[in-house]
């Protein structure tokens, strides 16, 4: 009987060149991989370049420039200190074209005025998701690697693709940086199909709503001669009322929008936090009993984007801090400005009012007549912020409740001049830690 006797060398050689071989295909493999997100990355952020530059034209470049400025903070300044520059420097930025806008709106040709005011728009939302990722920077929630951002060019293009991406360039809900890259780096061959059932039901929702809200305009009295003596109280406070409404499901139809694009797009529900990508329900938003809980349910993300980036860094003023930051976001023009300070002293007054009265309530009637007319006051306060704010002053907002869609007359101009004293009246009346944003 013979037995062959293998040398250990041979057995060393055989064993190096198979884990030779094992790292050779997890290089490839990896090298796959890697090939595979960069092409994602550079798919959705060159699809946003284009976007911007078809739908804004030569004012493409304020969004491209702010990318820019993004990515160069982020190479060269360090994690604990980026949220400082890129804030300010951001905002700064926004501010310059804010301005230039107002100033220079009536003075442009039709077609640039509405390009630059998507370029502007598209600016604010671009502002969202670079204070995100510095915030994510600052608290240690995204990693750079070693040898900085520049060191590898994987990470820096994520981060360009997350603020350029073509499904938010235009609008949507803001989803964290580590939910996008998720979010890209499962979309691969085994990933689940599209949801298209959820993407149809979105759509039928935004035709709902604009059905709703057409039937809405076609019911408020229009300008003539039979309402020439214009509506009196109840009836001016209804219509205002219902011209709100419209430009509210406004808004909800294009949140809807947005979110049936980044669904159909991949971006969909995913893991414990399946109810963030979206902005406001219509049904449970509108419903909301309190001003408090419309403020936390109207544009979700961004009202959590403000808590992140104010509220929770405000100081003794966080709660009328980040109001007036939201005034200052959105233009800061006088009518934004008193609407948004006006809307934090009625969520303080809300608060003041449920804190001293909701809370004394015993019998079941009476905190159903408190619910209801804390439901009407709700609505009231709305009203009157998404008029001020859409007209963008008092002026503004007299000419064009009186001669676009009903004479309203003095009892409009009454409304959106005095009402705000009573919820500032209620607001200071108790010196509260306000807690109701939190």
């Amino acid at each position: 009987m013979m037995c062959t006797h293998v040398p250990g060398w041979t057995k060393a050689i055989n064993l190096s060149g198979r884990f030779i071989q094992m790292e050779l295909c997890e290089m490839n493999t990896l090298r796959e991989d890697n090939s595979q997100l960069i092409s994602r990355y550079v798919s959705l952020g060159l699809g946003g370049c284009l976007l911007a530059v078809g739908t804004m034209g030569v004012y493409s470049l304020v969004v491209l420039v702010a990318v820019l400025g993004f990515a160069l903070l982020v190479v060269w300044v360090p994690p604990d200190r980026v949220h400082g520059w890129m804030f300010w420097g951001q905002m700064l930025w926004q501010t310059v074209w804010h301005l230039l806008l107002q100033h220079g709106e009536g003075l442009l040709p039709q077609g640039r005025g509405v390009r630059a005011l998507v370029a502007v728009s598209s600016l604010m939302l671009l502002t969202q998701r670079v204070t995100s990722v510095s915030m994510d920077l600052q608290e240690g929630r995204i990693h750079l690697p070693q040898g900085g951002a520049a060191s590898c060019p994987l990470f820096l293009l994520s981060l360009c693709s997350y603020v350029l991406s073509f499904p938010t360039l235009l609008g949507g809900p803001l989803y964290p940086y580590s939910r996008f890259v998720g979010c890209v780096e499962g979309s691969g061959p085994g990933a689940p199909p599209l949801p298209l059932g959820a993407v149809s039901l979105k759509l039928l929702q935004v035709l709902l709503l604009e059905g709703v809200r057409a039937g809405l305009l076609r019911g408020l009295p229009g300008p003539g001669p039979a309402a020439a003596g214009g509506p009196g109280p109840a009836g001016a406070c209804l219509c205002l009322w219902g011209v709100a409404l419209a430009l509210r499901l406004r808004y909800y139809s294009h949140w809807g929008v947005s979110e049936g694009l980044n669904l159909a797009a991949g971006f969909g529900p995913q893991g414990p936090d399946r109810g963030g990508l979206s902005d406001g329900d219509p049904w449970t938003t509108e419903a909301s009993p309190r001003v408090s809980e419309f403020a936390r349910r109207w544009n979700a993300t961004t009202a959590a984007w403000l808590r992140r980036l104010v509220f929770r860094r405000g100081g003794r003023c966080p709660l009328l801090l980040t109001f007036g930051f939201s005034a200052w976001w959105h233009g800061l023009r006088p009518g934004q400005a008193a609407g948004f300070l006006g809307w934090g002293l009625a969520v303080r007054a809300d608060y003041t009012l449920h804190r001293h009265v909701g809370t004394a309530l015993s019998s079941r009637w009476g905190r159903g007549l408190y619910a209801g007319l804390s439901w009407a006051h709700t609505q009231a306060v709305i009203t009157w912020v998404v008029l001020l704010v859409e007209a963008r002053g008092v002026a503004p907002m007299g000419a064009w409740s009186s001669g676009g869609v009903a004479p309203l007359g003095a009892w409009s101009s009454v409304s959106v001049l005095l009402f705000p004293l009573l919820n500032a009246a209620l607001a200071l009346c108790f010196l509260l830690k306000p807690r109701a944003f939190s």
